[in-house]
């Protein structure tokens, strides 16, 4: 092999696996890690919304109501007492204390809430409230009446919040330094997507034994059981993988400092009364809160009508949730495609702004294209004719395209450089800034997303009316997002050439210390 080919091999090498050997250690269990906890988040995305978009009196405009009137509140409970635990427990306790805690609530609702659904949702009271109340507020009661699916979906919700975004990353933000974040972060996405193909599968597979079971049998539920079983296993698995790289990979001085150890011991306190205080007094969190809200509102804005239209397309529980399996399946192999091939090389060679603004430039191309289809498609008759199929079909169609391309950009980019911009930050403001932002903040975005749905559902009456004023307003909330992007860019740069500037010089004072240290050894002792 030629010099000039070895050297364009190792080029195309390091773009592909920008990974050295001896960093396996480190970096293919945090691989394991996300791809633990992102098997058991795709199961629990796509089952959630099967099971309250086609409950008994639900649908697609329950996904509003709930968002705002349910999430987002146990998703500021959650934060709250999560901030009072880790005032209280190390970190590694308060990473399986959480696990557990979502693993139990999944548990009990397998072998109690949902066997017993009959008994305990109001049935009679809801249809009451339905008989008494405008059409515009059918979501609200179908929450109502259909709580114990409410609270599965409001759970799963935020097992994408706490475990993902706060658990793995947080602790990736703590082991990883800023180097390694370059090459690693965009990469460790990859075990999230292989996750979500064998997911996929498992779900395409339970979803078929459900749809073939005999007459009178409650096929979904029988997916549901397997699926739940999955997913604890999933979170055990996550358990024990968390628990090797804590024995064998913080204790390694190649990728973790002893010293750095100690120091991230010792966690700051803050009352969490003052937590969003902070918050509000750092521009740079600010900045970092209104990208993370902005994907919140906009994704919530698209989904909730593209998932009316699966609703319409797929009204039975078990077609849906297969459907939404294969839907996973491919939104994983773009995205594998994306970091392969895009997401590290974009934020390697065009730096971490370029990176950033990657993810709102492609919702805004593809949010056009999804929403001017579903306005005009009555204009569209002929058209579609000539391609053999029906306007719901399309509308599915598109609306799966937007959605594909929207996660995968946000996987591959989006999640990389959000991560990345918490590094260069003090241990005080990762730790609560973190938790206000990833927890509280996304749930705030998609809940806004929601309210605005919740509130053009109730002023119009329908899902169907309510495209127009949707695309108007992700509109506006894109340029609003491409704007603290631009800010946030310039933020990170100069803060991370000030902490990288803090370090050579205490690497250089440290130098010169064990250098004074070793002249002082060699000069001759005075004797007596």
């Amino acid at each position: 092999m030629s010099q000039t080919t070895a050297k364009e091999f190792g080029k195309w090498r390091s773009m592909l696996w920008p990974v050295h050997a001896f960093e396996l250690k480190k970096f293919i269990p945090m691989l394991l890690l996300m791809f633990f906890i992102n098997f058991n988040y795709t199961i629990l995305r796509d089952t959630k919304d099967a099971l309250i978009i086609t409950a008994p009196g639900s649908g697609a405009e329950a996904i509003p109501f709930l968002k705002v009137w349910g999430v987002l509140p146990i998703a500021i409970l959650f934060m709250v007492i999560y901030a009072k635990l880790s005032n209280i427990l190390s970190k590694t306790k308060l990473f399986y204390t959480t696990i557990i805690s979502f693993l139990v609530f999944f548990v009990l609702f397998k072998l109690v809430l949902y066997p017993a659904r009959d008994f305990l949702h109001p049935n009679e009271l809801a249809d009451k409230l339905q008989a008494a109340l405008p059409g515009g507020f059918s979501g609200m009661i179908a929450i109502f009446r259909n709580w114990t699916f409410s609270l599965f979906y409001i759970m799963s919700e935020l097992w994408g919040s706490m475990a993902l975004s706060l658990l793995f990353w947080g602790f990736a933000n703590d082991t990883t330094r800023v180097s390694e974040s370059k090459r690693f972060y965009a990469m460790f996405g990859i075990g999230a997507n292989l996750a979500m193909l064998p997911s996929g599968e498992f779900i395409k597979y339970f979803a078929k034994i459900g749809s073939n079971v005999a007459p009178g049998v409650d096929g979904f539920g029988l997916t549901l059981n397997y699926l739940t079983l999955l997913v604890i296993g999933g979170g055990l698995a996550t358990m024990g993988v968390y628990w090797w790289i804590n024995k064998n990979v913080l204790t390694d001085s190649r990728f973790y400092d002893v010293n750095d150890i100690k120091k991230k011991k010792e966690k700051p306190k803050m009352p969490l009364k003052e937590s969003f205080a902070f918050l509000l007094r750092s521009k740079y969190l600010i900045s970092l809160a209104i990208l993370v809200i902005s994907y919140g509102v906009c994704i919530q804005l698209v989904e909730v009508t593209w998932k009316n239209q699966v609703k319409l397309q797929y009204p039975n529980g078990t077609d849906y949730v297969g459907f939404m399996g294969m839907f996973s399946q491919i939104t994983a192999l773009l995205t594998l495609f994306m970091m392969l091939f895009v997401g590290g090389n974009v934020i390697r060679r065009f730096g971490w702004k370029a990176g950033a603004l990657f993810t709102p430039v492609v919702l805004l191309l593809t949010g056009i294209a999804f929403f001017a289809f579903v306005i005009f498609k009555d204009s569209l008759g002929g058209i579609i004719a000539t391609l053999g199929t029906t306007p719901l079909m399309l509308a599915v169609i598109f609306g799966t395209a937007q959605n594909i391309a929207s996660k995968s950009t946000k996987y591959s980019l989006f999640d990389p450089t959000k991560e990345m911009a918490y590094i260069p930050l003090d241990q005080e403001s990762k730790v609560k800034g973190k938790a206000a932002i990833d927890v509280v903040g996304a749930r705030f975005g998609k809940a806004g997303g929601a309210f605005v749905n919740q509130g053009l559902i109730v002023a119009t009456g329908g899902i169907a009316f309510i495209a127009p004023y949707v695309a108007g307003i992700m509109l506006l909330v894109l340029g609003g997002w491409i704007v603290a992007t631009r800010s946030l860019g310039k933020q990170f740069g100069s803060l991370t050439a000030k902490r990288e500037a803090e370090a050579k010089a205490e690497a250089a004072a440290e130098a010169a210390k064990a250098s004074a240290e070793a002249e002082s050894a060699k000069s001759p002792q005075p004797t007596s």
